[in-house]
């Protein structure tokens, strides 16, 4: 053997030596001795404590499902028990995150390409926390450090990782959200075998996007969010899917807060990030206002809901997150709705658009909208309700304007047929609602009502202390046996109702409204009937008194009753307040206040033509709303022609009333031929 093939077998054989000493050390080292070290350099580099307080140990293995010389290579399997992650130094709480053991395999390959490649990482029983206390102070936030020891200035690593799958037993997350006051256990299990997102959900995916990834964890939730009760179950997707950008995540649950059901099933796109959501949603519950505790979206009481849809969601922590709820279907108490909406959380305010849609609407649950109880079905929380005072008739009942400054609305809505009752026919509902900064305005509000049209602009000023109120109301063509259907005396009739009314007032409920405002009333009537029968089918006890007084028991034809009538402070005072009979022709004077609900009312009767009325002498009207006083008013019987004479005075309020003639037939319209004689 040659010198120089000696050095070389010498040189070989002690590498070779080298390297059995090395893996024999590495073999038997004690791994324990690095663990002052690694505590150190992590909880430097996280900001926050870290510690590995049990054993920690490599066992050296080889990989069957390497092949050829890689087969060789032994991979490093590591062992730590006992670590503990815990909080940065604004929360007090110790401990993030626990875990009573964890092992994992590292390919030592891969570190030649500088990546730290993780296959799988087994969790036994991890343990985590998860508190926030503001907007700006949470613990799943990382504050890494630098080589310097800021953030600001930190490199971008050459090194990489990566994590391909997380395995454990049994999970436990802890949530403490002071934000949302939210105290909820969610455990987390594997599946067992992976399920195929369209196994769970129905959907077989989108063929023009990327497939969703499987189900691999099922949870259970238990607690309080927003101090209500919370249950609920459901499973989502893998690591894989966790930590892939193009892979959408997949996620289903049931969460039940009281009777309150909130289920969904879909994606999240990049669910590190937060990027959004695609979900296929349902609500169910006592009223939509409760979905303030678990959504934070403020909604109206109502009377119970169900509603399905699809929810497309775009997160943005800087410009405002959007919530699409899109083509969704349901009922809120005996009214069907569909529609679109779209929750923008924006500043100042949040707001809410769209446009809905009803075929069956059932008009009692629209009053819950603006704080006005709907009555049947319906399930508020529980808060003081104003009680309606004894002998008094016009709504007490508080407009709910606290919240109004909450979020905005622009909002359209549509309703086909109406139900208010079995005598009322309402169809057609149309509104466009705008809600801003606590100013509420529906305009134009309009509907269709026996056979004829309501349309009004209606401006509630909810950002008023107290509210101020204003309305524009036009009817038109309100055919009179369609108004009482259900009345055999009113079928026979061919006349029409129209009106026109303008009202502002003060007040937080319809009484006080009305009980401060201002405005004019203008109606006329014409080719009616009028009967004592007719006032007691209609429950109209002072009616069938009149009419018994004037006319008896006989049915009579009006030819035209006209009212033209000025509110100032509550009290209405009649310009005109006539009728137009066969018979007789009636005029009403007097004052009626709707803060005191008082009413003090003179009724003067003049016999036309020969026929013999019951009664020359004028009645009165006195007394409250609930409760009225009625009688002959003693004195002097009526000088004939007085009141065609007091009437005549009224040339102004009657040519007033002369554009309401023209929706009905002009010239066949006996207010016609009537008011045009007072002019004269």
């Amino acid at each position: 053997m040659t010198k120089t093939s000696k050095v070389i077998t010498i040189s070989f054989a002690t590498l070779v030596v080298l390297f059995v000493v090395l893996l024999i050390v590495i073999a038997n080292f004690d791994w324990n001795r690095l663990k002052p070290t690694i505590n150190k350099k992590v909880t430097a580099e996280l900001n926050r404590p870290f510690a590995i307080r049990g054993d920690l140990g490599v066992a050296w293995e080889r990989q069957p499902s390497e092949t050829g010389w890689r087969g060789w290579v032994p991979w490093p399997h590591v062992h730590a028990d006992d670590i503990i992650l815990g909080n940065p130094p604004d929360i007090p709480e110790i401990t993030m995150v626990h875990l009573p053991r964890v092992e994992a395999t590292l390919a030592p390959l891969w570190l030649l390409t500088k990546t730290v490649y993780l296959p799988w990482i087994k969790l036994d029983q991890p343990d985590a926390r998860l508190i926030r206390l503001s907007e700006k102070t949470n613990n799943w936030t990382f504050n890494l450090a630098s080589a310097d020891g800021t953030q600001k200035n930190a490199q971008p690593s050459a090194w990489s990782f990566r994590l391909d799958n997380v395995l454990f037993d049994r999970g436990r997350i802890k949530v403490d959200d002071k934000i949302s006051k939210a105290d909820i256990e969610i455990f987390v299990d594997p599946l067992g075998k992976p399920l195929p997102f369209s196994e769970v959900t129905g959907d077989k995916g989108k063929s023009d996007g990327p497939k969703p990834g499987d189900y691999v964890f099922g949870l259970k939730a238990q607690g309080r969010y927003n101090g209500q009760p919370l249950t609920g179950t459901g499973k989502i997707g893998g690591m894989l899917a966790l930590r892939s950008e193009g892979t959408p995540f997949p996620v289903q649950a049931d969460f039940h807060s009281g009777n309150t059901r909130v289920a969904f099933s879909g994606t999240v796109n990049d669910p590190l990030k937060m990027g959004g959501v695609d979900l296929k949603l349902k609500f169910s519950g006592d009223s939509l206002g409760q979905l303030y505790d678990l959504t934070g979206v403020l909604l109206p009481d109502t009377p119970p809901f169900e509603t399905d849809g699809h929810l497309v969601a775009k997160i943005d922590t800087e410009k405002g997150s959007v919530f699409d709820y899109r083509n969704f279907n349901g009922r809120i108490g005996d009214s069907d709705i569909h529609g679109t909406l779209k929750y923008s959380m924006i500043k100042p305010r949040p707001k809410l658009e769209g446009d809905m849609e009803s075929k069956q609407l059932r008009l009692a649950d629209l009053g819950p909208l603006i704080g006005v109880d709907s009555g049947k079905g319906t399930k508020t929380k529980e808060v003081q309700k104003d009680i309606q005072p004894s002998g008094k008739v016009l709504p007490h009942e508080r407009f709910e304007t606290d919240k109004w400054d909450v979020m905005d609305a622009d909002v359209r809505f549509k309703g086909g047929h109406i139900e208010h009752g079995s005598t009322l026919p309402l169809n057609n509902l149309s509104t466009h609602a705008i809600l801003e900064r606590g100013d509420l305005r529906l305009e134009p509000l309009k509907f269709g009502m026996a056979n004829g049209t309501i349309n009004a602009n209606i401006h509630l000023a909810g950002n008023k202390k107290p509210m101020q109120g204003e309305a524009d109301i036009q009817a038109r063509r309100l055919r009179l046996k369609e108004l009482m259907p259900n009345v055999e005396l009113m079928q026979k009739t061919l006349g029409e109702l129209n009106g026109d009314a303008k009202f502002r007032g003060t007040g937080n409920s319809v009484a006080a409204l009305l009980g401060s405002s201002d405005g004019n009333l203008k109606l006329l009537m014409n080719d009616g009937v009028v009967s004592r029968n007719l006032m007691e089918i209609l429950g109209l006890n002072v009616g069938n008194f009149i009419v018994g007084q004037i006319f008896g028991d006989d049915e009579v034809r009006v030819n035209c009753a006209a009212a033209n009538v000025n509110i100032s402070n509550g009290v209405a005072r009649p310009q005109i307040l006539a009728f137009d009979t066969e018979n007789a022709l009636i005029n009403v004077t007097g004052t009626a206040s709707f803060a005191s609900e008082q009413m003090d009312l003179t009724i003067d009767p003049e016999s036309k033509g020969i026929r013999i009325i019951t009664l020359r002498s004028p009645l009165y009207v006195r007394g409250t709303f609930k409760n009225p006083d009625y009688g002959v008013k003693p004195g002097p019987l009526i000088v004939r022609g007085a009141v065609a004479a007091a009437l005549a005075t009224l040339v102004t309020p009657a040519a007033a009333l002369l554009a309401l003639i023209s929706p009905s037939e002009g010239d066949a319209n006996q207010c016609h031929v009537i008011l045009s004689q007072m002019r004269k």
